[in-house]
């Protein structure tokens, strides 16, 4: 099991010398993968503050909380699907490396191609749900059953723009290394 980057996969050097289609379009994924961190960031330390400020108006003042809950879980949803494709472009999923020191070199290329692309049907099945969901709780007006009743729409929107995003992302590195992106 290794956690961060594949010692198999392109370095940065390899992916700014690319050009074309695919990797322009790295590049931009590379730009607003870098934006959604920081939003994603500032998301994680609002519901940081939003659980904390819960707990002690609830300890101290005895303050009902009708929203506190709600806001931070959409924060934590937002965050977590919105950044997915940074994690995927960095390769910082957990991946188990029993078979990388048997194969040889072709064949953990070819069996990485494989991964990504059955990775890629099935997060595109999931991307496709997460659409549905999203514009079903949009026509039909759904919100959640707590007294501060939010459009469902909201976290239903972002879980189904990240997973877009995390389509596209695997899009790419599945193109890459036929658009003449190496890998050592």
């Amino acid at each position: 099991m290794s956690h961060g980057p594949l010692p198999d996969r392109d370095d940065q050097a390899n992916a700014a010398a690319r050009t074309g289609l695919a990797a322009a379009i790295d590049r931009g994924l590379a730009i607003l993968n870098s934006i959604i961190i920081v939003f994603a960031a500032i998301a994680l330390v609002a519901a940081c503050a939003i659980l904390s400020y819960s707990v002690l108006s609830r300890a101290l003042f005895k303050a009902a909380n009708y929203w506190q809950d709600e806001a931070a879980v959409f924060l934590l949803v937002g965050a977590t699907f919105m950044t997915a494709a940074y994690v995927q472009q960095n390769r910082g999923h957990i991946g188990i490396e029993a078979f990388v020191g048997l194969l040889s070199p072709l064949a953990n290329r070819i069996r990485l191609w494989l991964v990504d692309a059955a990775t890629f049907l099935f997060c595109a099945f999931f991307t496709w749900k997460s659409w549905t969901l999203a514009h079903e709780a949009y026509v039909d007006g759904q919100v959640s059953n707590s007294m501060w009743s939010p459009p469902l729409a909201i976290p239903y929107s972002l879980m189904a723009l990240g997973m877009s995003l995390l389509c596209v992302q695997i899009l790419v590195q599945l193109a890459l290394p036929f658009a003449g992106a190496k890998r050592p």
